[in-house]
């Protein structure tokens, strides 16, 4: 997986995971994309952040997920 949007730079955002060396960290770009799902809106907002950086964002956050099994508790409320 090449990720080469992804920068980590001791000198920019105390080194946290960043798209293209901006002060913008695959953090925010996460928190972005949650609260500006219409992309032409987070466009108007955020210009410098291209598709690449987003897919980039979401590859290098996705690959720190464990797979990982969560039981969850069923209700009788819920089950159909």
């Amino acid at each position: 997986m090449k990720l080469e949007r992804i920068t980590c730079n001791p000198k920019i955002m105390n080194g946290q995971p960043c798209i293209r060396n901006l002060r913008l960290t695959v953090r925010r770009v996460l928190e972005i994309l949650a609260v500006y799902p219409d992309r032409l809106e987070l466009r108007q907002e955020f210009p410098e952040l291209e598709d690449e950086d987003i897919r980039q964002a979401l590859l290098f956050t996705s690959s720190y997920l464990a797979d990982k099994i969560i039981e969850l508790h069923i209700s009788d409320e819920t089950a159909a």
